[in-house]
């Protein structure tokens, strides 16, 4: 089979493997995640259950805010984001890479481990970050795998990694060493295991680990889910041949929040 012709109809680590087989440049996207492939490499992964490489740079303090839409608004159209960033000072090569590698691995996690399904694969089309380090296939899956085993040895119940959280009555912080401490304070009922990830600044799997022990020692559980809103396509979604950032509504939404 090739890269053309995959279709919706397999799981996405075989697909992945014919892709890199393939040396396929495109998107392939799963229930929980896509992956950015160039040549048969994975350059970039996203999925909603992981905090995005923006934020991570931005709440850890590694680069500010107006740096980072800087970049976007300057490179994005290029696929050459990444390069911005080092290019204009603003970070290392090797600040970029640690940072881009942590967030592709913690995506790639959650695109496969809820639901490997493949749903489709777009041939061409290139991530408006830019190929950073890009990774082969064999080493995300393996990656992937591994961090599975461990949640599940720590806690066997996946669903702690994306529901929101509660905590039990006699939860309390301060008891707590400070890592495991800090991810329970953020457990409110609402919160997801990303959100409380995007708020400290941490790497979601480091998160993951700290949750599933609070969940093992009987002190978080996940919160009654709340019907989530109908979501409308958007007319004309899918013609480009790049996933384009809306950067004058994302400008707007963080003038927005920092006006809060």
């Amino acid at each position: 089979m090739t890269a053309a012709a995959a279709r919706a109809d397999g799981s996405a680590p075989e697909l992945l493997d014919t892709l890199a087989a393939d040396r396929a440049t495109g998107a392939l996207t799963t229930r929980s995640g896509i992956f950015y492939l160039a040549a048969g490499h994975v350059v970039h992964v996203e999925s909603a259950h992981s905090p995005a490489l923006g934020d991570l740079l931005t709440r850890s303090g590694a680069l500010a805010p107006a740096g980072w839409w800087e970049a976007v608004e300057r490179a994005g159209s290029r696929q050459r984001v990444g390069r911005q960033l080092v290019d204009s000072g603003r970070l290392t090569a090797g600040a970029l890479e640690l940072a881009h590698l942590g967030a592709l691995f913690d995506a790639a996690y959650f695109a496969l481990a809820h639901d490997g399904t493949a749903l489709r694969f777009r041939p061409g089309v290139a991530h408006w970050l830019g190929a950073v380090r890009p990774v082969t296939v064999a080493t995300v899956l393996r990656e992937s795998y591994r961090r599975r085993a461990l949640l599940d040895r720590i806690w066997p119940d996946a669903a702690v990694d994306t529901a929101p959280l509660a905590r039990t009555p006699d939860a309390d912080p301060a008891v707590l060493p400070p890592r495991r401490g800090r991810a329970l304070a953020l457990v409110d009922g609402g919160r997801t295991a990303a959100q409380i990830a995007s708020a400290l600044a941490h790497r979601t799997f480091h998160t993951l680990v700290e949750l599933r022990r609070l969940a093992a020692e009987g002190l978080v559980a996940p919160a009654p889910l709340v019907p989530a809103p109908p979501v409308h396509p958007v007319p004309g979604a899918g013609r480009a041949d790049w996933d384009e950032p809306d950067t004058a509504l994302l400008r707007r939404l963080l003038d927005a929040l920092e006006a809060l």
